[in-house]
């Protein structure tokens, strides 16, 4: 099991820092969840701790090295990403794109083994796509293309898998059972998830901890419960939420509120407005 550690954090593309002296860490087999408003800085952290941008201070370590005094094919045994999407130039198939999860364990020149195959194989049945493999990847819809990203970063079977959006293209069903396959393989393989997502009830619903960002700041850590607030999302998001307790989980649930439903909420008595 790997631990996700970043001390001191400070980035900018230009004059304006996204990120300014941000530290967290992610423990050992933890699903993190990351959350904030547009601009705040969530992809950029992400890109960060996988070694794509470079801060202009500060350090990034999985377990106790850091990931600049490693080699990108030995971090990549390690750690996968899931972008929000991944524009394919060439007409690959499904099975060739999962397969490319499997270059990291492979010495030049080398050529996939039945092992490789297999983990490939095991990774399309995990993400629904198996039915898919022979299919063109620039042929198919965006939630297709995305489960097949997923299937490409289990193949890789790292111990630390960094989710940027990932659900994003998803529907319901798929975005459900993405998220409950990742929990599995958390609790039963030791998993350490960084997940940066939009939907806090999904947040709420899977992560240990949560970190929700303002501005390049953390303005808050910890439980669902300590993180998710009517007085947190109004201060970050500049908006108004009902947060009430998920009757089946426990757990804290998001609802917006909104001046234009009040009249019309009023009238059915029906309370329910569209959720987070």
């Amino acid at each position: 099991m790997f631990a996700v550690e970043c001390e001191n954090i400070r980035f900018r593309y230009q004059k304006e820092w996204i990120l300014e002296d941000l530290s967290f860490k992610g423990a050992e087999g933890e699903f993190f969840g990351i959350i904030g408003p547009n601009g705040s800085g969530k992809t950029t952290l992400l890109k960060i701790v996988d070694g794509i941008l470079n801060p202009e201070r500060g350090s990034v370590c999985i377990g106790k090295t850091d990931i600049r005094e490693m080699k990108r094919n030995d971090f990549a045994k390690i750690v996968a990403m899931v972008p929000q999407d991944s524009p394919m130039i060439f007409p690959f198939t499904v099975h060739e794109v999962v397969l490319m999860g499997r270059a990291p364990h492979l010495g030049r020149l080398m050529f996939e083994r039945k092992s490789d195959f297999a983990v490939s194989q095991k990774a399309m049945e995990l993400t629904d796509t198996l039915s898919l493999a022979e299919r063109n990847i620039n042929e198919l819809s965006g939630g297709e293309r995305q489960r097949v990203l997923i299937a490409r970063a289990l193949a890789q079977e790292p111990g630390v898998i960094l989710l940027d959006e990932s659900t994003a293209h998803l529907d319901i069903k798929h975005q459900v059972a993405f998220f409950d396959l990742i929990r599995a393989l958390n609790r039963k393989e030791g998993l350490t998830v960084i997940a940066v997502t939009h939907d806090i009830n999904l947040a709420a619903l899977f992560c240990d901890r949560i970190m929700m960002l303002k501005e390049g700041c953390i303005h808050s850590i910890g439980t669902p419960d300590e993180v998710i607030t009517e007085s947190n999302i109004k201060e970050v998001y500049e908006t108004d939420v009902l947060v009430d307790c998920n009757s089946q989980t426990g757990l804290p649930r998001v609802t917006l509120l909104s001046s234009n439903l009040s009249d019309q909420g009023s009238r059915s008595n029906a309370g329910a407005a569209p959720q987070l």
